[in-house]
């Protein structure tokens, strides 16, 4: 099964490195459009690899689907601290009323009631 495993990354890394390959022309990226950047007095543009812009476009997906996911899940996680909370508070409960009902007792009877 691992050998699989290796296999599976060996060929997605082949297609990516593929892809790069295929793809090493240099494209313009302008970082703002013409109106903006002439408000601004600012031409910023970048020359890179396709791939590069490519790859970066899934990167940055991938990134926002990740904190996109997990400012979503926030509630079930505040939902499951709460409950462990709670859980904590009535094991302690329950473990202070089993001393207070075996106060006045011997112990061994104390351990065996507490074992049933």
């Amino acid at each position: 099964m691992r050998y699989v495993k290796y296999l599976c990354i060996a060929a997605f890394a082949l297609v990516l490195i593929t892809i790069a390959l295929g793809n090493r022309e240099f494209v313009q990226l302008q970082l703002l459009p013409d109106t903006v950047a002439g408000l601004l007095g600012l031409n910023p543009k970048i020359s890179l690899p396709l791939f590069v812009v490519v790859y970066g476009g899934i990167l940055a997906g991938i990134l926002v689907g990740f904190v996109w996911e997990w400012l979503r899940e926030y509630g079930h996680r505040r939902h499951e601290v709460q409950l462990e909370r709670e859980t904590r508070r009535l094991e302690r409960e329950i473990k202070k009323l089993k001393n207070e009902k075996h106060e006045g007792k011997d112990e061994v009877l104390a351990l065996l009631d507490e074992a049933v």
